[in-house]
């Protein structure tokens, strides 16, 4: 039989939410054991486009809406992990745009007029011209309106790697999870063997709760799955560009992003209207022409002749909502030493470790004395998807 261990805090699921919350926790003084059945960052995470909403994309029709409200903070406390003086400590993390921008193509004003004059929009958002655009949007055809907003956009390989290192010794690879009981209580979990009790169980594993949960014979709380449908393209000509494009209803037409490849070129990851609904329905190669099609329209000076296409379909897991609606805040449900929940989007992960350390604070958790861990088998770090799809 394995050793067994003991710990404060043991956290399943190795993606953004689940290392942030490791990162608090540990930073605080809690001994913290983070358990892994893939790779770290390998479901959602790595999949995301590393943009840190400040609620902007919730405000297109004015509205002052839940989401608009709890994301508005996301980008400074992000800001000041970066710089170090955050509550994590995310210095070497890789900033790939310090602004992320709101893109109106042609004459379409309608829906910035509401924009604007939306209390949701805290920050200054400035109009950009000439060698202020981004570089993409830096042509003479180019007759649009750009405009700046205050949200940053990560290298999430990256980031991924720095919450790893500040996990040292905590991650755990695993491959089988069962539940372990003491007199009818949940008291920790059996992982591969060996028995890890702990204070309080945090399940944090993105689409893989709805499994877990079914292992500890519960079906609450519920999850839903909102499909994504995204398309990445790789090119030598492609110049950054980091945009929410406005179309004429209350999502972007297109939302861009621009990672940096091993080879040196830059792909281009393409969500927003494009990724939903109807995106879903299409299979690949149609996708693949929604999105010529769609570019062709909007940047027709850039050169696709030499580009490589590829889709990845995401499954953004989130808890159960009325009619698939997009949860405003970051989700947490308790039972007794059991916390299960999602951060809903990238942006919100500070939010999730808020929730976990309120209720641990709340029931008198504190950091207690354990035995130093032996050496255990630690899960990789996930690649990101562009190399695989588009090497």
């Amino acid at each position: 039989m394995s050793q067994a261990l003991s710990t404060d805090v043991l956290i399943v699921g190795g993606g953004i939410a689940g290392l942030w919350l490791n990162a608090r926790l540990r930073r605080q003084g809690f001994a913290t054991l983070l358990v892994e059945s893939a790779s770290l960052g390998g479901g959602q995470s790595v999949k995301s486009q590393g943009i840190i909403h400040g609620g902007a994309k919730y405000a297109l029709h004015g509205a002052l809406t839940g989401a608009s409200e709890a994301i508005a903070d996301m980008p400074r406390r992000w800001r000041e992990a970066l710089a170090g003086s955050g509550e994590v400590d995310l210095t070497g993390v890789r900033l790939l745009s310090d602004a992320h921008y709101l893109w109106s193509p042609g004459t379409l004003a309608g829906n910035l007029t509401s924009f604007f004059a939306s209390k949701a929009v805290r920050t200054r958002v400035d109009q950009v011209k000439g060698a202020d655009l981004p570089p993409a949007l830096q042509h003479p055809q180019f007759k649009g309106k750009v405009y700046r907003l205050s949200e940053l956009v990560l290298d999430v390989p990256s980031l991924i790697e720095r919450l790893a290192e500040l996990a040292g010794d905590s991650l755990l690879a695993a491959e089988q999870l069962e539940p372990l009981h003491e007199n009818g209580e949940l008291v920790g979990l059996r992982v591969d063997g060996r028995d890890i009790r702990a204070q309080r169980i945090v399940l944090s594993a993105g689409a893989g709760n709805a499994a877990l949960l079914s292992a500890l014979g519960l079906s609450q709380p519920a999850m839903q799955c909102r499909p994504l449908h995204m398309v990445m393209v790789k090119a030598p000509s492609l110049k950054p560009l980091y945009a929410h494009c406005l179309g004429g209803g209350p999502k972007p037409r297109v939302t861009v992003t621009s990672h940096p490849a091993a080879d040196g070129q830059w792909v281009w990851y393409l969500g927003g209207d494009l990724a939903e609904a109807d995106g879903v329905a299409r299979d690949e190669t149609a996708q693949i022409a929604a999105a010529q099609k769609e570019l062709g329209n909007l940047l027709p000076w850039v050169d696709l002749s030499q580009a490589r296409w590829a889709t990845l379909r995401v499954d953004r897991a989130e808890p159960a909502q009325s009619g698939l609606v997009r949860p405003d805040n970051a989700f947490l449900a308790e039972q007794n030493k059991l916390l299960v929940g999602w951060p809903t989007k990238l942006a919100l992960a500070p939010d999730f470790a808020d929730r976990v350390l309120t209720a641990l604070t709340r029931d008198g958790i504190q950091p207690s004395t354990h035995p130093a861990l032996p050496a255990l088998p630690r899960p990789p770090v996930a690649p990101p998807v562009w190399e695989a799809l588009l090497p």
